[in-house]
């Protein structure tokens, strides 16, 4: 099994016009790869480039990770984790990051703290204000 970088990974799901010559390398490496392991900082830092380089929206951003997440060739580390953060992803208009270290606390019950009152709304996450501690 082989391991990849965002770059990587970007340019195989985008299929970069302007890169078409590292894209053709990931292709053919990929052809002859049996699996390609993608690190969860790699997930996180892909949704990333998608939403600000290449100015994805969500729909496509959920593309993408769906195709990870359905792809054979592709093994996720944490895979659990990523399932839970992409259903909450899709369902709720937290940040997939934020919806991974949620999926990732969940996980280990531990209690998710935020001052992100967007992200707060979700379930099991609760803002940190004074009145939490009082």
């Amino acid at each position: 099994m082989i391991a990849v970088d965002t770059n990587v990974l970007v340019r195989l799901l985008v299929n970069d016009i302007d890169s078409q010559a590292q894209v053709a390398l990931a292709k053919t490496l990929l052809k002859r790869a049996k699996q390609v392991y993608v690190p969860q900082i790699v997930q996180v830092e892909m949704v990333w480039v998608l939403e600000t380089a290449y100015q994805f929206d969500k729909s496509a951003v959920l593309t993408a990770l769906k195709h990870l997440q359905q792809t054979a060739l592709f093994v996720l580390q944490h895979k659990k984790q990523f399932d839970t953060a992409l259903a909450t992803f899709e369902k709720h208009t937290a940040d997939f990051s934020d919806t991974l270290i949620l999926s990732n606390c969940l996980e280990n019950e531990h209690q998710l703290f935020t001052f992100d009152k967007k992200f707060a709304r979700l379930q099991s996450v609760t803002l940190l204000n004074e009145k939490r501690l009082a």
